[in-house]
């Protein structure tokens, strides 16, 4: 056969300086400004004092200030590393076009006060989120987005119903003006509205049920799964802090946002524990994260949930922009774990509680529902302790030694940066609101997180096949949105 001996030969990548469109340099330094402009208003902002600085249809306060910093950072980084990403890509153009206008649209969104611009920039964000998805010639990948698509509009769906009982029932048509229009008033309309409202952000956000278009944009190009994870997927924790006179004017849809974020949070670390692809595991551990964030919102933390969203931003950004340097080239017996022992043990939980005590000393959770939060953290300090002690190739000193010395100033990074956040959002109407005493409900989920710690830990779910099974089964996307042979998209 002829073609079995032929010599291929491929060319260099191409460089951002290559001489083709000059629109994707153009858009990374017109984001950059962006980013110092913003710099530039948040100082401006504090000196003043902070207040909250409305016109039109528009209101700049502090989280607006944070997130524009933030947002344009992000998009910043984004655009820099896709100029070399994109290089070449036939329609690098469009991509660049979608990723600025996504910048700009989500900082229109947080500084949103009428309902009707709030609305148009929660329906565009989608849009657009969607499109980069879907970007490419795979018809899996349009697949993928067409079923992200169908999503976001029924969240914006959601979110209109939601603004309509409210403007309906109160009359306000911005933001800032429905808190002192609801009040403590808990009538059907309200709580009908706070239900929409939540049902939007769960959507927006991946949460269970709704996962389902998270998990099947593996195909999108990484930098637009950077951006996706770091930032589109926060809108529902904005959302709720923005409504939050609406959420909560009742403890029971308060309790309802800590039941749907628990289940979220748990589904989320028990999907990813079967997954062995790179993005696939950083989907899963995006629904988990998010589900946290939901859930803390739930129990009157808000700042702890902005906190939460902006850490992992930072977090997720960096894995998935540096996701090909963590596939593995061993056997996956090499990079098994092993087991931690007595002394890996102690030093764990001894880490654990004095992560848990050091983020209550900084802020001052340590009552009621705070002690949940602090235990969480706990929980979670626990785990990543865990996972360096149970490191045979490392040496003893190294593995139970640096457990403390980089749990304790992580989690004294957490609490400040907490602080910070709580600051800021002084003034927020209801953000400063508290869920009511622990219930059983709260006290339930403290027990599902630590059953969920146990079964990943001990390996239940491996040694169940059925478990696995489900597990694999709940965690796969639609066969249509997945490529599954190299063919289809690797052309040598």
């Amino acid at each position: 056969m002829t073609g079995d001996h032929e010599t291929r030969t491929v060319g260099g990548l191409p460089t951002p300086g290559d001489g083709g469109s000059r629109l994707p340099a153009a858009l990374t330094r017109a984001v950059w400004l962006l980013w110092v402009v913003s710099l530039g208003v948040s100082a401006v902002w504090l000196r003043r004092g902070g207040p909250q600085v409305s016109a039109g249809p528009v209101a700049v306060d502090g989280l607006t200030v944070l997130m524009w910093t933030v947002v344009a950072f992000f998009g910043g980084i984004v655009h820099s590393y896709s100029r070399r990403y994109m290089a070449g890509e036939r329609d690098a153009n469009g991509f660049f076009g979608r990723v600025f206008a996504f910048t700009l649209i989500v900082m229109v969104l947080v500084a949103a006060d009428a309902f009707l611009l709030f609305w148009a920039a929660w329906l565009a964000m989608g849009l657009v989120m969607a499109g980069l998805i879907g970007h490419g010639d795979w018809p899996q990948a349009q697949a993928a987005g067409a079923l992200a698509r169908r999503y976001f509009l029924a969240s914006g769906a959601l979110l209109a119903a939601g603004l309509v009982a409210l403007w309906r029932h109160t009359g306000a048509t911005t933001v800032s003006g429905v808190g002192g229009a609801v009040g403590s008033d808990p009538s059907t309309v309200v709580l009908a509205a706070a239900g929409t409202l939540l049902l939007a952000a769960m959507t927006q956000s991946a949460l269970v049920p709704f996962h389902g278009w998270l998990l099947s944009s593996m195909t999108a190009p990484t930098p637009a799964s950077a951006l996706m994870h770091a930032g589109f997927v926060n809108a529902g924790g904005i959302l709720l802090v923005r409504f939050a006179p609406v959420v909560t004017v009742d403890t029971r849809v308060m309790l309802a946002i800590v039941i749907v974020g628990a289940a979220g949070a748990l589904t989320g670390k028990l999907l990813k524990s079967v997954r062995t692809d790179v993005k696939g595991a950083l989907g899963c551990s995006t629904v988990g994260q998010m589900g946290f964030m939901i859930m803390q919102a739930g129990l009157g933390f808000f700042a702890a949930a902005v906190t939460h969203f902006l850490l992992h931003g930072f977090y997720k950004a960096y894995q998935f922009l540096a996701s090909g340097s963590r596939v593995a080239h061993e056997h996956p017996a090499k990079s098994d774990p092993g087991s931690t022992g007595v002394a890996g043990a102690a030093v764990g939980v001894a880490t654990a509680v004095a992560g848990a005590g050091l983020f209550v000393v900084l802020t001052g959770k340590g009552s009621g529902n705070g002690l949940l939060l602090a235990g969480l953290v706990g929980l979670t300090v626990l785990h990543a302790a865990r996972d360096v002690t149970a490191r045979p190739s490392l040496p003893g000193t190294v593995r139970y030694g640096a457990v403390p010395l980089v749990a304790l100033p992580a989690v004294a990074v957490y609490g400040g940066v907490y602080r910070a956040v709580e600051g800021l959002l002084v003034g927020l109407p209801a953000v400063g609101t508290t869920a009511t005493e622990p219930t059983a409900v709260h006290v339930l989920v403290a027990v599902a997180f630590l059953a969920a710690y146990l079964v990943v830990e001990i390996g239940v779910h491996r040694r169940s096949r059925r478990l696995y099974v489900t597990l694999l089964n709940a965690g796969r996307p639609p066969s249509w949105t997945t490529l599954t042979s190299t063919e289809e998209y690797d052309e040598y």
